[in-house]
């Protein structure tokens, strides 16, 4: 689903390298028809390179969802509902009231997250009649809300999927200087909001050391949040690594001011950016001579997404019972949440899906009353957009710590539901 994503090449890549392991035999292009050039450029490209890999792969594309769901053994989504117009909005519209404006969390996290849910939903209705055996493995953002949406509101397995966790494992092996497949990680969490509590590389617990190193390091972060250090004495106080987004809570004066000079400078934020890449990287889609991803592909933002669906999918599909960190249900791995609520930890991945492994690490109240918090906001954020729920709605702003306040919250609300109108049918 999203099958026109610029993203694309990437699973096509990963799906053409690891053949032998994972045989796709049949693969399908879904998008909408507002997204025809864009999924007739990917998906050109797509057969391009899988007649170049020489590898049995039957491509289809199509804008019928429901013939591509049947029967399928796995149906992905990485889906931007509104395209990058929305994006741009879910990004200003914070801004003018003084807040951080982001695609993933907060006021604009939200505004994403009400488009997108009553979309995945459908997807999973048309997946019970027409796949009722079949994973949804779900790449859309806000991830761990649009997870615990179909968690609860449908009958089928999914899982939710991050690049974070597999790029933190990255970052942790460049800052050791070891391999990455040495690097194990425990991470506690929901999605973009996740806390590494434990680091071993070859049996040995480095922890406390990686603390010591990452203070005021450089290059701990994704590619779209600024790179400001963390600072050593604070590292201490948490007691583990957060993760990239962190910044946007622990730092949000920063994280304001410089997406709010670069507003105020230049008129654009992050989706200004990847308009203008996208752009130029669908320029190069259409180039009949390309028969491979392009490395300019990494500036868009998504590194390592491909590695960590296909790994996913292979391990479910082998049976491989290896450790991966996902969203699942909760079911009491940390007691201090709901056990209908989705988490991101680590899963043992076997043929069945995806089972939590028990967390050693206690968590400690300095981690668990932020999550706490904004996992109440995601649980808000889900009935908002689920059942078109205004005060729910209204709550779930209050709540997040990057708004915070009643009456910015209702403004927000109100905004976001005016200027999403055609994409928000639930609220009357």
């Amino acid at each position: 689903m999203g099958g026109g994503s610029s993203y694309t090449p990437e699973l096509i890549e990963g799906f053409i390298n690891n053949q032998d392991a994972l045989p796709v035999r049949d693969l399908y292009l879904v998008d909408i028809e507002a997204g025809r050039n864009k999924l007739e450029t990917v998906g050109n490209l797509a057969r391009r390179m899988i007649e170049k890999a020489g590898v049995p792969i039957k491509l289809h594309t199509t804008f019928d969802r429901r013939e591509a769901i049947e029967g399928a053994d796995f149906v992905t989504s990485q889906m931007r509902i509104g395209m990058l117009d929305a994006r741009s909005r879910d990004e200003k519209i914070p801004l003018k009231y003084g807040l951080i404006g982001q695609e993933t969390t907060g006021a604009g996290g939200f505004a994403k997250a009400l488009r997108t849910i009553p979309v995945i939903l459908d997807i999973a209705k048309d997946m019970e009649e027409l796949a009722p055996d079949a994973y949804m493995i779900n790449f859309t953002n806000p991830a761990g809300i649009v997870t615990e949406a179909v968690l609860k509101y449908s009958r089928i397995r999914t899982m939710g999927l991050c690049n974070l966790p597999i790029g933190t494992k990255m970052q942790i092996a460049r800052l050791c200087n070891v391999d990455v497949s040495k690097v194990s990680i425990e991470m506690v969490g929901i999605n973009h909001l996740n806390w590494t509590t434990r680091i071993v590389v070859d049996g040995v617990d480095i922890t406390a050391d990686v603390l010591n190193k990452a203070a005021g390091a450089s290059g701990l972060t994704m590619k779209n949040i600024p790179d400001f250090g963390w600072d050593a004495e604070f590292l201490q106080s948490v007691g583990a690594l957060p993760c990239s987004y962190h910044r946007y809570y622990y730092m949000k004066d920063l994280v304001f001011e410089d997406m709010n000079k670069a507003f105020l400078d230049k008129g654009t934020t992050r989706a200004d950016d990847v308009k203008r890449v996208e752009a130029e990287l669908f320029e190069l889609y259409k180039d009949p001579m390309l028969t491979i991803k392009p490395p300019q592909l990494q500036q868009r933002g998504g590194a390592y997404y491909s590695e960590a669906a296909v790994n996913l999918i292979k391990s479910i599909y082998n049976d491989t019972k290896d450790i991966q960190t996902v969203n699942v249900r909760n079911n009491g791995i940390l007691p201090f949440l709901p056990e209908d609520v989705s988490v991101e930890i680590n899963c043992v991945i076997d043929s069945q899906g995806a089972h939590p492994v028990q967390i050693d690490t206690p968590v400690p109240p300095q981690i668990r009353g932020l999550l706490q918090m904004v996992k109440a906001y995601e649980e808000l954020t889900v009935k908002a957009a689920a059942e078109g729920d205004y005060l729910a709605g209204l709550q779930a702003l209050t709540l997040h710590p990057l708004v915070g306040s009643a009456k910015l919250a209702k403004q927000l609300l109100d905004e976001i539901i005016e200027s999403n109108r055609e994409y928000l049918p639930q609220f009357k």
